[in-house]
């Protein structure tokens, strides 16, 4: 039964990533905005809903490894394992917002979340106010600067849809990713389990990447079907969004406290590492780019987290 709901979700999340995706291109012609800040912000919410579930009822079921386990892993996994894939795919040609808006916010953002943690291993609700609401200030200056400042992306292959199929696309789209997501996490962690590991271990392991297939399936189609700058910014936006939205609302519902020092210790450092690490990779050999050999650097680095976490 365990494989059955792993194959469903897998399903669930493909179909869901494509409609998703063809909503998030029409949502871009209509509003006139570029599609990496429609990756970063409509497409980055749909496809983070999955972790928010997940960490809210595990922190209202005193779960807060798997709360916060579930989010430091799966930005690791966006980074190592579904942006090293995607690259095997194609490559990415690098947009300056990247260096100069995107990256900055999401190390910001995850070095605050370490001050926070490291300095009483609590994200209190007050804590949690100033993540959201640094969220809000994040989306405004996107909406707001970058619009115009974003240089759009092959939009003589953009497909206009009708509002009420637009919005019908967005719909079943995020529920096609948020049930998909609920089946391979349910199929993937009966069977960890099985196998006596801790809740941690789950949570930055099995639950962080079924939690992150969203964000693999919506950045593979947009890769195949060339419209790589939602990809990058699908899963730079993730990130920034799992933070500041997943754990911000998921403190203020309840505080959420470190009960394994590893998350601490170890697993904080490799989602900052990773995410340090795609700076230099955009520019070494040659500026602005990613490939397939960054991919492999990407991958090697994910495979290796897991080897040691367990």
């Amino acid at each position: 039964m365990n494989f059955l709901f792993i194959i469903a979700g897998f399903g669930l999340l493909i179909l869901g990533g494509n409609w998703l995706l063809k909503s998030a291109v029409a949502i871009s012609l209509k509003l006139e905005i570029p599609k990496i800040v429609i990756g970063m912000t409509v497409v980055s919410f749909a496809t983070s809903a999955p972790e928010l579930i997940v960490s809210v009822k595990a922190a209202i079921n005193n779960s807060s490894d798997l709360a916060l386990g579930n989010v430091v892993g799966s930005n690791i996994a966006n980074i190592g394992l579904v942006l090293g894939i995607t690259l095997l795919f194609g490559k990415i040609d690098v947009q300056e917002s990247f260096h100069k808006t995107d990256w900055p916010i999401m190390i910001i953002t995850s070095g605050l979340l370490y001050f926070f943690l490291q300095n009483d291993q609590i994200i209190s609700n007050l804590e949690g106010i100033i993540l959201f609401s640094f969220l809000i200030i994040f989306l405004i200056y996107l909406l707001k600067f970058q619009k115009k400042a974003v240089i759009d992306e092959m939009p003589e292959d953009d497909e206009d849809l009708p509002t009420l199929k637009t919005l019908l696309f967005f719909i079943i789209g995020g529920i096609g990713l948020w049930s998909g997501s609920e089946l391979l996490i349910r199929g993937a962690t009966s069977l960890a389990l099985e196998f006596g590991v801790t809740e941690r271990v789950i949570a930055v392991t099995v639950v962080s990447v079924g939690t992150s297939i969203p964000e693999l399936a919506a950045s593979l189609i947009a890769v195949i079907k060339k419209e790589k700058a939602i990809s990058l910014g699908n899963l730079i936006g993730s990130n920034i969004f799992n933070i500041l939205a997943v754990i911000g609302i998921t403190s203020i519902i309840t505080p959420i406290s470190v009960i394994d020092d590893r998350l601490l210790t170890n697993d904080i450092f490799w989602m900052l590492g990773i995410s340090i690490l795609i700076l230099p990779l955009v520019f070494l050999p040659k500026g602005l780019r990613l490939n397939w050999k960054d991919g492999i650097v990407l991958l090697g680095c994910y495979v290796f987290f897991i080897f040691q976490t367990f």
